[in-house]
């Protein structure tokens, strides 16, 4: 697929994941003219088998107070041809969660592929002193 103008490609690449074995998502919103898509799943595994999937670049976290329920939003976007794509996880979590919440997801590393504790030198790129 290279763009998403219709909204038969927009479900279609909705189709391609689940049809690749990942679960589908239990919310889908698509706006008018194709130009955002937004994928809500059900779990921390499901979030990232998504953005896996579908190779979401972009990584943010919002922590937010919903009436005296503390939530966690994980969001990973990709603009594909004009659409913005987001994969959605909203977790509720309780103050003893707070220590978790204050330390980096171990799965998802803020310098970008490559750059972790085996090699904390890598750049963007995902390429490590031992490449450059």
């Amino acid at each position: 697929m290279t763009e998403l103008a219709t909204r038969e490609q927009a479900f279609g690449l909705v189709a391609e994941g689940v049809a690749a074995g990942l679960s589908a998502p239990w919310r889908l919103y698509l706006a008018r003219g194709c130009r955002y898509l937004s994928l809500n799943v059900g779990d921390r595994a499901e979030w990232d088998a998504w953005r896996t999937h579908l190779n979401c670049p972009e990584l943010s976290v919002r922590v937010y107070d919903a009436g005296g329920e503390i939530r966690r939003c994980s969001v990973a976007e990709l603009v594909l041809d004009g659409c913005r794509i987001s994969v959605e996880l909203v977790e509720e979590v309780s103050t003893d969660d707070l220590e978790r919440l204050l330390t980096a997801d171990p799965e998802v590393d803020p310098a970008g592929p490559g750059a972790g504790p085996t090699n904390p030198g890598a750049d963007p790129a995902g390429t490590g002193p031992e490449e450059r």
